[in-house]
């Protein structure tokens, strides 16, 4: 179950790493520009993503007891809520240069980043439809066919970029603009070839997803969002701390800017794959509690959270005896204008290499309870762990201590710590045997 999950998921990183690797070569300025375009626009799609991931363990019990119109009406109300979702975000994106503004960035910075969401802004309702579908088709078990159209829009995303960025083909060369307008494209894709398979495929016909779509189901509607508002709130309030890091960065400059989004790309690369653990964690777990089998459960949780552990103390030793290699895949290391930048990256990627492995707990843990329906609850350990520890942390050290960059990312292992501890110690007293 997992590893489809995490090819997909690395699939999805892919694009933003494709994103960061080619827009790197247009330079430092380029780079700050897309570095907080694209955390304007994945701070409003977490969210969203987070509540119609509660279409995964509604569909995944109701997978367990077989209840096959239970299955059809969840993923009927996830397409609803992608639409009330799509308005949201939308407005949000568009919008993103208000937010930049507020957040104290340069106006440089914010005109590169405000062109670049005007042109993802697009996207938006294609990326959350296929999340959706995404959702329902690994909560049945059927997430290969979800993997190869994410690898497919991955080469597919490599092609627009360069010939929208450096203008090919007849296209005047965009720039950075070029990589929004082909992400807008890929999402655009994807979703149409995922839906087309939902709809044709025979194995999914017997759940009746759009031969009564109808209108909204209000209980299921609202079972949908009382599950769903939690999710999207952790991630949410995870994705924050992340994403003010980032403003925080903008506030050091340029440099300490461009050399932060190399080191995040890195780790949220590795990230993908714990994260996807985590997913069929939340598939596994939530199948288990529909046929009343806990131990179960607690089997597939744990088995989850120890993969993780040992992929990502593999990532963090390659972060430490080889971190200019794999800054060179983002800037040329010969290029004078890059030296500041690749030194204060070298050091980010020191931390990384620490964070890494508490980040691959608290996500496989959360995928864990998910599975169980447990969202509120983890909701307000984030928000301590996120915002009570780890932002308070990484502010004190960064500008109170005058510790800079590498004070904003102690704090990220400070907050990403306190979340693993406490969500493992919340899984295992509720993974504890009790009547179903």
């Amino acid at each position: 179950m997992a590893a489809p999950i995490v090819v997909t998921q690395l699939a999805h990183i892919s694009l933003s790493f494709v994103d960061t690797v080619m827009v790197g070569r247009l330079g430092p300025a380029a780079l700050a520009g897309v570095s907080l375009g694209s955390t304007v626009f994945f701070s409003a799609m977490i969210f969203c993503m987070g509540i119609l991931l509660a279409v995964g363990p509604m569909v995944s019990q109701a997978f367990g007891a077989d209840d096959e119109q239970s299955i059809g009406r969840s993923v009927r109300q996830g397409l609803w809520m992608t639409v009330v979702l799509t308005i949201a975000a939308f407005t949000f994106v568009q919008n993103g240069e208000h937010v930049l503004r507020l957040l104290g960035q340069s106006e440089v910075n914010i005109e590169a980043a405000g062109s670049y969401l005007f042109a993802i802004s697009w996207g938006i309702p294609s990326f959350l439809g296929f999340i959706t579908l995404r959702a329902f088709m690994e909560a049945v078990s059927r997430p290969r066919i979800v993997t190869v159209v994410a690898v497919v829009g991955v080469f597919l995303n490599i092609i627009l970029n360069y010939v929208l960025m450096f203008g090919k083909l007849g296209f005047p060369a965009m720039g950075l603009v070029g990589t929004g307008w082909a992400s807008s494209i890929v999402f655009t894709i994807n979703f149409l070839v995922l839906l087309t398979v939902v709809a044709k495929q025979k194995a999914f016909k017997r759940y009746h997803i759009f031969s009564k779509l109808g209108r909204p189901d209000p209980a299921y509607f609202k079972d949908l969002f009382r599950i769903g508002w939690p999710i999207g709130s952790s991630m949410g309030v995870e994705m924050s701390l992340f994403m003010l890091t980032v403003f925080m960065m903008g506030w050091l400059g340029t440099t300490e800017l461009a050399a932060h989004q190399v080191a995040i790309q890195c780790a949220s690369f590795t990230f993908m794959v714990p994260l996807g653990i985590g997913m069929a964690s939340s598939v596994r777990v939530g199948q288990a509690i529909g046929n009343k089998d806990l131990n179960g459960a607690a089997i597939a949780g744990f088995t989850g959270i120890g993969f993780s552990v040992i992929f990502m103390m593999v990532a963090a030793l390659f972060f430490w005896v080889a971190p200019r290699i794999i800054i060179s895949l983002y800037l040329d290391l010969d290029l004078p204008a890059n030296f500041e930048v690749v030194e204060m990256a070298v050091g980010l990627l020191m931390l990384a290499a620490i964070f890494q492995v508490f980040d691959g707990i608290q996500v496989s843990v959360m995928g864990a309870l998910r599975g169980m329906k447990d969202t509120k609850q983890p909701m307000y350990i984030c928000l301590f762990a996120y915002w009570g520890v780890g932002l308070t942390t990484g502010y004190l050290l960064a500008f109170q201590f005058g510790y800079g960059e590498k004070g904003l990312w102690w704090g990220l292992v400070v907050g990403l710590a306190a979340a693993s501890v406490l969500l493992t110690r919340r899984f295992y007293r509720l993974s504890r045997p009790r009547q179903l």
